[in-house]
């Protein structure tokens, strides 16, 4: 441990650069500095430094032109003048490490837990190309996750990328730190986008808490933070699960959220001149969320899994909104929180109904997908004669499948509430018995 130590000391000093290439403001303009002389020796991505006198700004390069480099900078340009000295650096250095694990860091790999952090020894590109895919393996064996819903209605299997969709204020956070906690992981790696600065310390500190933390590695860039750097957030936490993938691990990963990555690449696609005409977003919003998703998933022979979760604020629970709608269409999944549900108290608040896990029927038994169906169906009843039942429109005798619905729904409703680690199996059994209360699923199963 000692040893290895001291050689990634040995190679944070190697990476020390004794010369920068300097270059000069030129103008600044639509929240990006022009920076003169460095147009051949610089790349977008690059990092920089504005020297405004006493204060040290940072940047990112977004936009070259033939002869000035445009600089997204990191806050306000404020005192900055022409003529201030720009020093460049060259592209970050990204190299994760085993002893990064119980660690919060931003996107840089600088920690944020108030204890050093030395980077690995092999550095590793942010924004790297998914495997191949006539090379990726299939999704494996279904996962346990802690959760009955997810144990049974909702399966989740290695290598599988599900979409969390919710609005504010439906439990959304304590969800993703139970799953953290009960899926069956290596590694959980954990990016929190554009979030609160208060909010970080409460999900690492009360919700995560010290047991999901043991194997746990937080990415965290505050909502204050530039838009480059919010979204290098989501780039960074991929690029970490990568690197235990690589190692044979079988890693979770967890973005929250995709919405907060697409609303920072709207700011430094816009700053880079790009149009935003998507009802506010610019067209490389899809490919720079497909490209996020698809380095997720199964890996190589003889690497491990990144499954992934990524979560969705979708504003008036509006599944069509953009983000949404494009999210949608490159996961395994998505599972729909509802407000409605949290509101009366049963949490999670997942909709059943709206939500779906592709990993299914290959993710369960032929008795299991039984079980699911019958599950769904009086879920479904129940859910279409609801404002009837409620108003006392409905006549006990007029359709067994809702009076099959009506007798199972408090138990339903409560199992889907449940979370312990008594597993898939025993899950399942508590489904069955959830189905047969009041004879609900007898009544199912003759109808079939």
């Amino acid at each position: 441990m000692t040893e290895n130590l001291f050689t990634q000391m040995d190679a944070a000093i190697a990476d020390l650069q004794p010369t920068r290439d300097v270059g000069r403001v030129l103008g600044a303009a639509s929240g990006t500095v022009q920076i003169g002389g460095m147009s051949q020796r610089t790349r977008v991505g690059d990092r920089a430094q504005i020297h405004a006198g006493q204060s040290r700004i940072k940047g990112e390069v977004v936009r070259l032109d033939a002869q000035v480099v445009h600089l997204l900078v990191e806050g306000s340009a404020d005192g900055i003048s022409l003529g201030d000295r720009v020093v460049f650096d060259l592209q970050r250095k990204f190299a994760p490490d085993a002893s990064w694990v119980g660690r919060v860091m931003d996107p840089d790999g600088q920690p944020l837990d108030g204890r050093p952090l030395l980077p690995g020894l092999v550095p590793r590109n942010v924004r790297a190309t998914p495997p191949a895919a006539h090379e990726r393996r299939a999704m494996g064996p279904r996962l346990e996750t802690g959760l009955a819903v997810f144990n049974t209605l909702l399966p989740l299997v290695q290598g599988q990328r599900i979409g969390l969709f919710a609005g504010s204020g439906v439990g959304k956070s304590t969800l993703l730190a139970d799953l953290a906690r009960g899926v069956t992981a290596d590694v959980i790696v954990i990016a929190l986008v554009g979030e609160r600065g208060r909010e970080v310390r409460h999900f690492v500190q009360d919700v995560l808490g010290p047991s999901g933390m043991e194997r746990a590695i937080v990415v965290a860039a505050t909502s204050d933070r530039a838009p480059q750097v919010r979204r290098s957030c989501a780039w960074a936490a991929m690029a970490v699960a990568e690197h235990f993938r690589d190692e044979g691990k079988q890693v979770l990963l967890l973005i929250d959220s995709i919405t907060r990555f697409c609303e920072a690449h709207r700011e430094v696609a816009v700053a880079a001149g790009e149009n935003a005409n998507l009802r506010g977003y610019p067209a490389s919003t899809g490919p720079a969320i497909a490209a996020l998703c698809e380095r997720a998933g199964p890996g190589v022979e003889g690497a491990g899994d990144i499954t992934a979760i990524f979560s969705v604020l979708v504003a008036g629970s509006d599944m069509e909104e953009p983000i949404a709608d494009m999210l949608r269409g490159v996961l395994d999944g998505h599972v729909v929180l509802d407000r409605g549900i949290a509101e009366r108290g049963r949490f999670p608040a997942i909709d059943i109904l709206r939500s779906v896990s592709r990993s299914l029927p290959d993710a369960a038994t032929p008795q299991e997908n039984k079980f699911i169906s019958q599950a769904r169906t009086l879920l479904g009843a129940y859910d279409r004669a609801e404002l009837m039942i409620q108003a006392g429109l409905y006549a006990s005798g007029s359709d067994p499948n809702i009076d099959a619905a009506i007798a199972c729904a408090p138990t339903l409703d409560e199992f889907l509430t449940i979370k312990d680690s008594r597993g898939s199996l025993a899950h399942f059994a508590k489904l069955r018995q959830a189905m047969a209360t009041s004879g609900g699923l007898m009544k199912t199963e003759e109808r079939g």
